[in-house]
């Protein structure tokens, strides 16, 4: 059975750290190898200059990677980052920006996964990222 949005956004508010929280991420879609989110623009989130941080991209990939592999698992699971590589490539001003992670390969012990940010307002993709976790339990 898929899991549903409801499900993966509690996964976020039972699991998470405060500070990740407050990046205000939405489970937009769940499917059995891949987590949709949605990253709120917010000036809060915003560096000199006016676009959106490379740190809230980053942790927003994070967050989507950890969605993705609980979707494909049926249920969260201790586990944690073991590498993540992000490439940015424009920047995000005034837009929310859609999270895509996709599972490259889940085993017992790993999980692979790309992740693509990219920015609503202009269909543009923001950042590249991709991320190798540990499947704790």
């Amino acid at each position: 059975m898929t899991m549903t949005t409801a499900e993966a956004d509690k996964i976020l508010s039972a699991n998470f750290a405060p500070w990740v929280l407050e990046l205000g991420l939405r489970v937009e879609d769940v499917g059995h190898d891949r987590a949709l989110l949605r990253l709120p623009w917010s000036d809060r989130l915003s560096r000199e200059g006016g676009g959106l941080s490379g740190q809230a991209l980053m942790a927003a990939a994070d967050s989507a990677t950890v969605i993705a592999v609980s979707a494909a698992r049926g249920a969260y699971g201790p586990m944690t980052t073991v590498q993540q590589s992000t490439s940015f490539q424009r920047a995000v001003a005034g837009s929310d920006v859609l999270i895509e992670a996709v599972l490259t390969k889940l085993g017992r012990r790993m999980a692979f996964a790309d992740i693509t940010m990219t920015d609503e307002g202009s269909g543009e993709l923001a950042a590249r990222a991709s991320t190798v976790y540990a499947l704790l339990g």
